[in-house]
């Protein structure tokens, strides 16, 4: 087994190889919590939701840490705006993101640090680099010195000169060079803030991750994640800000997931295409719209549009589909011994070709190709005249065991039915058995409109959601 990362750092394709065997410490930068996610957050959240399962799928134990921002200029803005304090303000969107992302299947965080609880690490941190000499104070703000620190533009892999000329000193900073970036915010009348050695202030942005990843995984750690709009400058100086306090190696490995687009146009707020993701998750199937976020590699960019998220919807269809007639079919299947060599060795092989897609940079787009030809080998055992119990339940374990490695649940979808509902198909069996067609077609249309969808079969009633 041999799994393989796209390296942000070194732009190439590289074997795994954690620092501690069996184990994987994984640090995903989370979102500033002033405003509900959009679709953009969600793709991130899934992402590295899938590759800490498919870690979790190799037997790793994974230590997988993501923050939350809950203090910064845009939460004391959205504070100001709503006449609110910041920690409400914060405390209201952490709760709704997890709302969000717990309905796309995204697993609880190993640790969920928020800046307000870090606020000693930080400061710690902070007074370590201004010792080194990578750090200054300027009246009551803290500048780390990017070219202090040789390598300075390694992850995106820009000159120190070219980076240079891009930057500015804004009007109210203390910088010495337009390169340097804060570490420390002097207190603005009003704040929030908290007490420090350089007087009362509160964090600049990039110095929170740095401090939570020492707190909780170490010094160095195996995975680094986020988007991509994140390589500059945020993990950028993320890297200068480690490698400086400590001299070691911050992250071995930089994964980042691409865009999305609306329409074909980059999402934005000024173009008016910003899509909350509680909006689609109330509008579409949480699950389809994970799986629509797996259906191309995580690097590439994702274009969305209703015909796509349509076609995607279709795509698990037939996926769902085909578990469901195995389920209905296992009721007459029988045990048949001669069926096993062929069948299970043909399942074993998608699995394993699965499991290749995976390993090669977490390509779940070719994966979900798979679970399609997983579903069509079952669609095809299931026209034989004679099936095995054994060979049905083995097609559905593994198309069970795929789906959790991409954080679908099938069975869930099996267990929705509720007692209502049953009921009423009981109900619409005996009306046809009393020849009550016009109350037959009534319940029909009425499961219909309840998303229930039912098929008469000569081995008896099927169902499946619309």
């Amino acid at each position: 087994m041999t799994i393989k990362i796209y390296n942000t750092l070194t732009h190439e394709k590289e074997e795994f190889k954690p620092l501690v065997e069996g184990k994987v410490s994984m640090y995903v930068c989370g979102p500033t919590v002033y405003n509900y996610i959009h679709i953009g957050n969600a793709r991130p959240a899934i992402v590295f939701d899938t590759v800490r399962r498919y870690f979790e799928y190799r037997n790793f134990k994974v230590d997988y840490v993501l923050n939350f921002t809950d203090v910064d200029d845009k939460i004391i803005k959205a504070a100001n705006e709503l006449g609110e304090e910041v920690p409400a303000i914060s405390e209201r969107f952490i709760n709704a993101y997890l709302e969000d992302v717990n309905a796309l299947g995204v697993k609880k965080a190993t640790h969920n640090p928020r800046v307000t609880e870090s606020m000693d690490d930080i400061i710690d941190f902070i007074a370590v680099l201004i010792e080194k000499g990578y750090a200054y104070e300027a009246g009551g703000d803290v500048y780390f010195k990017p070219r202090a620190f040789e390598g300075y533009g390694k992850l995106s892999h820009q000159s120190i000169d070219e980076l240079r000329s891009g930057a500015r000193i804004q009007i109210g900073e203390k910088k010495d060079d337009p390169l340097d970036f804060a570490l420390w915010k002097s207190a603005k009348e009003g704040e929030i803030s908290w007490d420090s050695p350089w007087g009362k202030g509160r964090p600049g942005w990039h110095i929170e991750c740095s401090a939570m990843v020492k707190k909780y995984l170490g010094d160095t750690i195996d995975i680094h994640a986020g988007g991509q709009d994140l390589t500059f400058p945020h993990h950028e100086n993320e890297i200068a800000q480690s490698e400086a306090n400590t001299g070691k190696t911050f992250a071995n490995y930089w994964i980042h997931n691409g865009y999305i687009n609306i329409n074909n146009e980059k999402m934005s707020k000024s173009l008016g295409n910003f899509v909350l993701a509680r909006d689609l998750i109330a509008k579409y199937d949480p699950q389809v719209l994970r799986f629509f976020m797996l259906s191309v590699h995580y690097r590439n960019p994702i274009n969305f549009t209703e015909e796509l998220l349509q076609s995607a919807h279709n795509s698990f269809d037939r996926i769902k589909t085909a578990y469901q007639n195995l389920e209905h079919r296992k009721e007459t299947s029988m045990d048949l011994v001669d069926h096993h060599t062929e069948w299970i060795g043909r399942i074993n092989e998608l699995r394993e070709k699965f499991e290749h897609e995976m390993d090669d940079d977490f390509n779940t787009a070719n994966a979900i190709s798979v679970l399609f030809d997983l579903a069509k080998e079952a669609n095809v055992y299931l026209q034989l005249e004679q099936t095995s119990t054994d060979v049905i339940r083995k097609f559905q374990d593994t198309i069970v065991t795929l789906l959790n490695v991409l954080g679908i649940n099938i069975q869930q979808e099996q267990q929705l039915l509720d007692e209502d509902i049953e009921n009423l198909i009981e109900e619409r069996n005996q009306a046809r058995k009393d020849r009550d067609f016009g109350r037959a077609d009534e319940i029909r249309d009425m499961l219909k409109s309840k998303g229930i969808i039912l098929e008469d079969t000569p081995q008896g009633v099927r169902w499946k959601r619309g």
